[in-house]
């Protein structure tokens, strides 16, 4: 040890002569070694005389301990990590031996150069290559090593490694930080001895340090028990400063509190959950003897609140992190953070945002959230606070705060909701029985109905999801309004949203079955079959199976008894039997048939029984179910005593038997069939025969009950097809004695068109399915279309030859007789004509079942009929030559149109003859029914004959105009169906055309067309927008003002007809509608493009003298111009990078790293598209300015307004533009401030005038309630700043108008004749002149009375 001292003393002698040279020099390592050994022999072996003897020896040589720390501080503050960790341990240990002199040894700059050097070896660490440092580090130990040879000094230096460094792993591949394991062992027990009160900036930076080496240290530990024992040693150093002995504990708590906050606010990591830990359970168990550190605690949520990051994984970890650290504290500090909580919900949108997501933490986590087990009002309840706080947030004005805010009350009322006594109070709270909250906001049934016809998207995806889990909760069906617009949703272009809108409407379906939910549903959901994605389709499917035909399964098959006891309690008396048999199935089975049957329903039920039935889900007792209704139905009708002949089954059970029956054909009877065939297969109760054009007029009306010929006609149809379907289980003599039923029915020609259709298919069915052979089968059924079409053909010619006897009779008379509307109305009834047209019908059915069939004598007499009133016009003069069909015959003219169309439709090379035809009657036609089954024919054409039919596609398209809305949305829905296929394209006028249906009268039409252009044609033609919008604003106006657009309008009665010509404010907003409807289809560089070409196109063009203003179409382009730069579609929104703007992306899942970079991009293009485009177009804009201002144009006020927005939006890139041209800027400017203020004083006056007449109707007038008088003007005064944008520029406008309004009642007393009075008898008070003194009446300025007379009026003012 002799040795060691020397070594040590003689080095720091040398130090200290060279004090003036060098006073940073560090001591060397083997001096550190040194000074180790000795103090470990100190501490371990408790043997102070060799630190004894250190301290004396430096003594001698007039060597302070101050100077030794220096030199050790030296160390800690320069060379390589072992060393600087090595000086730190030492520093430690010198600090720890016995009779050392603590207080000239420890300084705060030594103290805080052993803290750097702990951080240090940590940023080197990440900073240099963990396979170097871990070198340097093992090959300066091993050095070490081989220079000690001595005994007792390797045993010392063993001694110092300390017993953890045996177990370090050289494996040089990273540094090992569990080298820090004895110097935080030894920092501990330092401040056992050391009080830090003195040094209040060493605690702090202890703290500071000590905290974040467990984060520091995450990516240092493959051992997680070895990283375990370092938090250890962290947080027992953390919990040793609480002590008093280190000063005031709420300073020190505050301070390790903050400085675990990044650790607590990390994403899943090691370090959190102990920091958590620490937190929660250390500290809250030093919270209970210490007032000082629960207070801390307490406020730590609220700083990390403020700390929280805005992003939505890390605001959600943080949100979990504070939970648990309010789980952990008292209930009077728990309540206080939910009222700080509730009033975060006031604050930033950051602040809101995280409010929300806590809110719901609260109400989940916390047991009785309101007060439904204590005696305490409902008022004061934290739970109802919070819980009203977050519904107010759901009408937030941050969009991203909205949609979390919805979805986290879904949560929170699908959680209460499972408590009984919760959820009564929670129906209260949420507007059913609470009176304060429904007056405020209207209730949870106003709330559903705003946001789910929000604007954004995520919005209305959460109101769904709220829908979802409020349904039981709302106890009645959900408001009409709400149900329309879930409706809608189903039809939303982002599949999310169509997902969730089918699963909450489906949600109120399975709670409420009344009629308004089961029409909405089935209006919505069942469509979603032909969705283009498969997982709705698959959800379609589900839903459909559950909620109809499970359903229909349940009640149909519990039996006959069942029903019967509940209708044998029933009044017999009851007229309504219908009502009784609806009674009689309960869960609205009927209604729910009923509306399957409905026109629009009825193609996707099909399709959604066939897939079912193609994956064999479809269940043999849904089909007996449906029979035991069918069955039950009629027994209840004969129990009442009620004719047979009127009875038909529940509306829908036969469509839908015959939909099931052909994937369950042994789960239908013979007998069932057999007997309802019976019963059905009868012309009319009265043996008349029924015209399909009179079914819905001619009904009776016995003891009650209302016979629906069309209902008992459809029975029978869907019944032939339910027999077809079961064709093959029909025993072979019943089978040849019901084709032979059929084809008897069918030579009659009596029947309705529906059935005609039926019973030639069934009949075709039961001759191809009991042939031995396909063969015979086509033979069987050639020979009996031939023999049926044989027959048609004497009806046909038999009736043709009695209206041409009739039509030569009445030539002879002069003039021609034509006979009156009596009795044109009794031949149209005539049973001849009615078996006519029925044979006509017949002939186009069997024609599509074999087309091979013989027309060459059917062909004459149809050309005969459709021409007919062309020959008559050929050959008027010469009597008796021609038939008016048309005339004396409308149903016959219009079904031998439907029937060629179907002889066309077999044979290409008639169809080539007789197409222009076709398209010739669809604009001459003054039949509706005609021209729709046209528009029908011509769209069968189009698939099968494509280009015969695609030089007339222009000539179709006409019929978006017809006055008949049938029509109009047939043919809508028809090209839409050819487009969507590619048997018609986008180009020509077709797309042009198409834009009028987004303002059609109809409704269904205008919701078709959103549909078209926002789902289908956005994703199949995305620029057709972009690359047709000039176009349309020409096409709209009908203008053919402009050279480069004259020619491409077609004929002017075509481009009329497709237009919405005029100023007036109907029209313009038509346009206008049209107009946004493009630009939401576009891309944000398409708006900029757009923008650009309308610039270029229409405005240079204006100001060049290209578009002639003088023409009123021209005026009106460029006013529609204008208004689209204008408007806010056609502007892209900046993305400032907030989370709350970002927060509808991370609700879909977006990848955050991925927008953020794809945002950036589009950025930066956006911003050079944007400087491009200002650079073009102001220079158009003053150009443009300026000729409207020379010809006086009322557009001037659009072309400020449509400035005014360009200097706004792009005020940066127009103040780059105009930098060299300062004067050209200020005259910019001033013109669009005085643009603003005139703008201000007339808006201003029109209110004050509103105003002034309604205070003329008081009584007496201006003498109405000063309250509301005083809350009227306040809400005028509020409504007009938010008009003009500023509440100083309704009081200027304001004090104007005033001043105006006074100056005009002096003038009319002038003008009266009212003498004005002198100035000499006006009370004026006294004003003192600026020399002093005082101004009398007598000695006034002659120049401030001659400036006075001087002055401009007001009037005159303004036009200054």
């Amino acid at each position: 040890m002799e040795e060691i001292i020397s070594r040590i003393a003689s080095e720091l002698e040398t130090h200290h002569g060279l004090n003036g040279t060098d006073s940073e020099m560090p001591i060397s390592r083997s001096a550190l070694l040194d000074l180790q050994t000795l103090a470990d022999n100190a501490v371990d072996a408790d043997d102070t005389d060799d630190i004894d003897r250190l301290w004396e020896e430096l003594a001698s040589k007039n060597i302070s301990p101050a100077f030794l720390v220096s030199r050790i501080t030296a160390s800690m503050d320069s060379g390589p990590t072992d060393v600087t960790l090595l000086a730190s341990k030492v520093y430690l240990s010198i600090l720890l031996s016995p009779n050392s002199p603590v207080f000239t040894l420890f300084t705060p700059i030594a103290f805080v150069s052993l803290l750097r050097s702990i951080r240090r070896s940590f940023k080197q660490h990440r900073s240099v290559p963990p396979s170097t440092a871990a070198l340097d580090n093992s090959a300066g130990i091993n050095k070490t090593n081989r220079k000690r040879k001595g005994g007792g000094r390797g045993k010392a230096f063993r001694n110092t490694v300390n017993d953890t460094e045996d177990d370090v792993e050289s494996d040089g591949d990273r540094f090992d930080v569990r080298v820090l394991f004895p110097i935080l062992e030894r920092l501990d027990s330092v401040l056992c001895r050391i009080h830090l009160d003195r040094f209040p900036d060493s605690l702090k930076s202890l703290i500071q340090t000590v905290a974040e080496i467990p984060v520091m240290a995450l990516e240092s530990f493959d051992n997680s028990a070895s990283y375990q024992r370092l938090s250890d040693l962290c947080f027992r150093i953390l919990n040793g400063v609480l002590k008093t002995e280190h000063g005031d504990q709420t300073i020190a708590a505050t301070e390790v509190l903050k400085s675990l906050s990044p650790a607590i606010l990390l994403l899943k990591s090691q370090a959190r959950a102990l920091a958590l830990r620490f937190v929660t359970h250390q500290m809250m168990t030093a919270a209970k003897d210490s007032a000082a550190v629960r207070k801390a605690i307490a406020y730590l949520p609220r700083y990390l609140v403020q700390k929280a990051p805005e992003r939505s994984e890390p605001r959600a970890s943080a949100v979990e992190s504070i939970m648990e650290i309010v789980r952990a504290m008292e209930f009077d500090e728990q309540v206080g953070f939910m009222d700080y909580t509730v009033k975060m919900t006031q604050g930033k949108a950051n602040l809101r945002l995280l409010a929300v997501d806590l809110i719901p933490m609260f109400l989940m986590s916390f047991p009785d959230p309101l007060g439904v087990n204590r005696d305490e009002e409902a008022k004061d309840c934290w739970g109802q606070r919070c819980l009203v706080a977050l519904i107010q947030r759901c009408s937030d004005a941050v969009a991203g705060i909205r949609a979390r805010a919805l979805s986290n009350l879904a949560q929170v009322v699908g959680f209460l909701s499972a408590d009984v006594r919760s959820q009564a109070r929670l129906e209260e709270l949420v507007g059913l029985g609470n009176a304060e909250w429904q007056n405020m906001d209207g209730g949870l049934t106003t709330l559903l109905r705003k946001r789910c016809m929000d604007e954004k998207a995520a919005v209305r995806k959460a109101a769904l999801l709220l829908i979802t889990k409020s349904t039981a909760l709302l106890g009645r069906p959900v408001d009409q309004v709400v149900l329309k617009t879930m409706g809608i949703a189903c039809s939303d272009p982002l599949v999310s949203i169509r997902k969730t809108a089918m699963s909450a409407l489906s949600e109120v379906f399975r709670k409420f079955s009344d009629r308004g939910v089961v029409i909405e549903w089935l209006q919505s959901v069942p469509r979603l079959i032909t969705d283009n994605e498969s997982s709705i389709q698959e959800e379609c499917e589900n839903l459909f199976l559950e909620l109809v035909l499970d359903r229909v399964s349940r009640i149909g098959s519990s039996g006959l008894s069942h029903i019967r006891d509940c209708c044998s309690n029933l009044d017999a008396g009851k007229k309504n039997l219908e009502k009784k048999i609806a009674l009689s199935f309960p869960e609205g089975v009927l209604v729910l048939l009923n509306e399957i049957s409905d026109g629009e329903v009825m193609p996707c039920v099909k399709k959604i029984c066939a897939s079912l039935g193609k994956k064999k889900r479809l269940k043999p007792t849904i089909a007996i179910a449906l029979q035991n209704i069918i069955r039950t139905s009629e027994s209840l009708w004969l129990s009442h005593s009620m004719p047979i002949e009127k009875w038909t089954a529940p509306p829908g059970a036969w469509f839908l038997l015959s939909e099931v029956s052909a994937f369950l054909p042994k789960a239908v009877g013979w007998d069932f069939l057999h007997h309802h065939w019976q019963l059905l297969d009868k012309t009319s109760p009265d043996g008349e025969v029924r015209s399909p054009l009179l079914q819905g007029n001619t009904d009776e009306q016995v003891e009650g009950i209302e016979i629906n010929s069309t209902a008992w006609a459809g029975d029978r149809v869907f019944l032939l097809q339910t027999i077809s379907n079961v064709s093959m289980e029909l025993p072979p003599e019943p089978a040849a004695e019901l084709a032979h039923n059929l084809l008897k029915r069918i030579e009659e020609f009596n029947m309705h068109s529906t059935e005609v259709n039926a019973h030639v298919k069934a009949l075709r069915t039961l001759c191809k399915r009991k042939a031995l052979s396909p063969e015979e089968g086509d033979n069987l059924v050639l020979r009996w279309v031939n023999q049926l079409l044989s027959k048609a053909l004497k009806v046909l010619e038999t009736y043709i030859s009695e209206a041409s006897e009739v039509s030569k009779l009445n030539s002879f008379f002069t003039p021609p007789r034509t006979g009156d509307r009596k009795g044109k109305r009794v031949a149209a009834t005539s049973p001849s004509l009615l078996r006519t047209v029925t044979a006509v019908y017949t002939i186009g059915s069997l024609v599509l079942v074999c087309p091979s069939a013989d027309l060459k004598s059917i062909l004459p007499l149809l050309h005969t009929i459709i021409t007919s009133e062309t020959s008559e016009l050929k050959v008027k003069r010469l009597p008796g030559s021609a038939i008016p069909i048309k005339q004396i015959a409308p149903s016959l003219y219009n079904q031998s149109w439907l029937t060629m169309g179907k002889l066309c439709l077999a044979d290409g090379k008639l169809a080539k003859r007789y197409i222009p035809l076709f398209v010739q009657e669809l604009e001459k036609s003054d039949s509706a029914a005609l021209r729709n089954n046209i528009v029908v024919m011509m769209a069968d054409f189009c698939v099968r004959y494509t280009a015969l039919v695609d030089c007339y596609i222009s000539k179709i398209t006409k019929c978006l105009r017809d006055p008949c809305e049938v029509v109009r949305r047939q043919t809508f829905v028809l090209l839409s169906r050819l487009l969507q296929r590619d048997y018609v394209k986008w180009r020509g006028v077709l797309f042009l055309r198409f834009l009028l249906s987004l303002v059609d009268e109809s409704e269904k039409i205008r919701q078709l067309a959103d549909f078209l252009f926002g789902n289908i044609l956005k994703a199949k033609a995305p620029l057709l927008a972009y690359n047709s919008f000039v176009e349309a604003i020409f096409v709209l106006n009908d203008c053919h003002a402009h050279a480069g657009h004259s020619e491409s309008q077609g004929v002017r009665t075509d481009s009329r007809l497709f237009s919405i010509r005029g100023n007036d404010e109907k029209s313009r907003s038509q346009r206008m509608h049209v107009y946004v409807s493009l630009l939401k289809q576009m891309a944000p560089e398409h708006l900029l493009a757009t923008s650009a070409k309308l610039c270029a196109e229409v405005l240079a063009a204006a100001s060049d003298g290209l578009l002639n203003l003088d023409d009123v179409t021209g005026q009106s382009v460029l006013q529609d111009a204008l208004q689209v730069l204008a408007c806010k579609e056609i502007r892209i929104q900046s993305n400032r990078g907030t989370a709350t703007e970002s927060t509808e992306m991370d609700e879909e899942g977006g990848d955050g790293g991925g927008v953020t970079l794809a945002a950036a991009r589009g950025r930066l293009a956006t911003q050079a598209i944007k400087k491009g485009l200002i650079q073009n177009a102001i220079p158009i804009f003053i150009e443009l300015k300026r000729l409207l201002e020379s010809k006086n144009s009322p557009l001037t006020g659009c072309l400020m307004e449509c400035l005014r927005v360009l200097l706004k939006d792009y005020k940066n890139e127009i103040d780059e533009i105009l930098v060299a041209d300062k004067q050209l800027q200020k005259e910019l400017l001033y013109d669009m401030q005085k643009y603003e203020a005139t703008k201000a004083k007339s808006t201003v006056a029109e209110a004050v005038e509103t105003m002034q007449r309604a205070n003329n109707y008081c009584s007496p007038p201006g003498h109405g309630t000063s309250i509301s008088r005083i809350a009227k003007e306040s809400n005028i005064h509020d409504r007009l700043a938010e008009k003009l944008g500023s509440a100083v520029k309704v009081a200027s406008a304001m004090a104007d108008v005033a001043a105006a309004a006074t100056v005009k009642s002096v003038l009319r007393e002038v003008n009266r004749g009212t003498s004005t009075p002198q100035l000499r008898s006006i009370s004026m008070p006294k004003l003192k002149s600026s020399m002093g003194g005082t101004l009398t009446r007598g000695d006034r300025p002659l120049d401030v009375l001659e400036s006075l007379r001087r002055r401009q009026s007001f009037d005159s003012d303004e036009e200054s």
